[in-house]
């Protein structure tokens, strides 16, 4: 009897309320009970009898719910992370209002606006005046470029409300005016990578805007913005101090102070691409590599008016630790003495580009070849002064080589490509109009799948009996007018990786049985 007083005088805790088995309803039909005791509440020998459970009956019973309900919300959020469609995580948010609350988020955080209908859909969910949720502060991604081609200032309006947007992708949005984008970004004071490359109509209104309020950006593509002033990027980088990734491409605009100003004020760059910059001179390379604390990629594709004194005037003793990719395409006034000076300051780079930098001799690839297992990528192409020296000396030292390019080097023979096929790890070769390349150079690189390897076991016994697997994907030889079809069906049986043949321009293989098998060569390929 002790029991049912307890009960009727206690409220149930919090979540009993909410369950529907202790539910108390005005309008349920059953009658108050005013008695101090009941039958049917109390304990019952009876092993046919239903009785409603006393409190202790009752708390058993809470316990015993699914596991899944037990887990915490960390827990939950972690799970719900793993699903990958979008569809798994809409279902799950129909199951009940706790897994909506841990799911919403994951599926507002990048919503995708592949489409127009996606996209009328999220903008019409924004503008709600009174939304279950308010998902304008779950969208920390937003990328329009699958509707580039229609994109304008009307499409990204609704999207203004959006405050929290931490990654904007519109490129090639040429739609897409000032007016639009300041909208955007107005508001957008946790925004930290911007791309708006190819937007021809964005000027420099827009970066004063996003030097204003975007303070904490940390990533900006304009490459192709052609309208933007060399005075709003220096703005841009007196107001955005935490800026670590800048690719400028084809800005040929802008001059040398605005670099120096990133480089003066944004200590912490890692990437930098200036490819096609035709004004920027060896000042600000100078600048960036000095002045940057942990710069990984610089990238100087064509800019025509770096020379030697851009490396010559950098401190000696000073090395440049974390540099790993140096881009150097058509920088044609640089000669050895940079490339050794380069090799000195940054014994790390992991890839080097130096490709029709038509100056360069064996000397500057001896001075390469002491990075050693350090290199993996080397793109040689049209540096016709090379010879088998350096390549032989390049192959000793280096032989983790994934990558190489010698397309155009004219003074190379088949001695060079022997070397080259030794390589244990070497993936795409370029050797596009070698001209001096004969079938003997073929069959080494399909030879090499055959030459044994020796190791050791983890006690430091010595293993043999095994042998190199052929790791070639990718080999381009075109232009090299000595192959036969006897060499290149060798070369095909013996690697079985070999994803792409570039033989262009080589007689054997124009006839016409081949040509169902042939198809337009991809762009950004190796040197033709």
């Amino acid at each position: 009897m002790a029991a049912s007083a307890a009960v009727r005088s206690n409220p149930a805790p919090a979540d009993d309320q909410d369950d529907s088995r202790s539910s108390s309803s005005s309008t349920s039909p059953a009658p108050a009970d005013n008695e101090e005791s009941d039958f049917f509440l109390g304990a019952n020998d009876s092993q046919s009898s239903i009785g409603v459970p006393n409190f202790q009956d009752m708390q058993v019973e809470d316990d015993c719910q699914p596991p899944v309900n037990r887990l915490p919300n960390e827990i939950l959020i972690s799970i719900f992370a793993k699903l990958s469609a979008t569809s798994d995580l809409y279902h799950s948010m129909l199951v009940c209002k706790r897994w909506a609350r841990n799911t919403v988020d994951l599926l507002w955080h990048r919503p995708a606006c592949t489409n127009w209908r996606n996209h009328s859909s999220i903008c019409q969910t924004l503008q709600l005046e009174h939304p279950f949720f308010s998902y304008r502060d779950f969208i920390k991604r937003l990328n329009l470029a699958a509707l580039a081609d229609k994109v304008n200032d009307g499409s990204v309006l609704p999207l203004s409300v959006c405050t929290r947007v931490e990654r904007l992708t519109l490129t090639n949005c040429r739609g897409l005016t000032d007016s639009g984008l300041i909208a955007l970004v107005e508001n957008s004071n946790s925004l930290l990578a911007l791309d708006i490359s190819n937007d021809k109509n964005i000027t420099e209104q827009s970066i004063t805007a996003i030097a204003e309020h975007c303070k904490r950006l940390q990533g900006l593509n304009i490459s192709g913005c052609e309208n933007i002033s060399n005075e709003s990027m220096i703005a841009l980088a007196n107001n955005c101090r935490y800026i670590k990734r800048l690719k400028l491409n084809e800005c040929a605009q802008l001059q040398d102070d605005a670099i120096h100003a990133f480089a003066n004020n944004c200590p912490n760059i890692l990437e930098i691409d200036l490819h096609q910059c035709s004004r920027i001179g060896n000042g600000p390379v100078t600048s960036l590599m000095v002045k940057g604390n942990c710069l990984r990629e610089l990238r100087l594709a064509n800019c025509d008016l770096i020379d030697d004194d851009a490396f010559l005037s950098l401190p000696a003793g000073r090395h440049f630790e974390h540099l790993r990719i140096l881009d150097l395409t058509s920088c044609m006034r640089l000669t050895d003495a940079a490339v050794q000076k380069i090799i000195d300051v940054a014994p790390r780079l992991r890839n080097l580009v130096l490709a029709k930098c038509r100056n360069i001799t064996d000397a500057a690839v001896h001075a390469i070849s002491k990075l050693g297992k350090n290199l993996h990528y080397v793109h040689l192409g049209h540096c016709g002064n090379i010879t088998d020296e350096g390549v032989k000396k390049l192959v000793q030292n280096c032989n983790r080589i994934r990558y190489i390019d010698l397309g155009c080097c004219v003074n190379l023979t088949d001695e060079s490509v022997k070397r080259l096929a030794l390589l244990p790890k070497l993936k795409r070769i370029g050797l596009v109009k070698c001209s001096s390349i004969t079938d003997e150079s073929v069959l080494a690189l399909a030879e090499a799948a055959y030459r044994p390897r020796v190791r050791r076991d983890a006690t430091g016994v010595l293993v043999g009996g095994e042998y190199y697997a052929s790791s070639l994907e990718r080999v381009h030889l075109s232009y090299c007018i000595n192959l036969s079809l006897k060499s290149i069906m060798k070369l095909l049986n013996s690697c079985p990786r070999l994803t792409h043949l570039s033989l262009t321009g080589v007689a054997a293989f124009q006839r016409d049985d081949f040509q169902p098998y042939c198809r337009q060569a991809p762009p950004g390929q190796l040197t033709r």
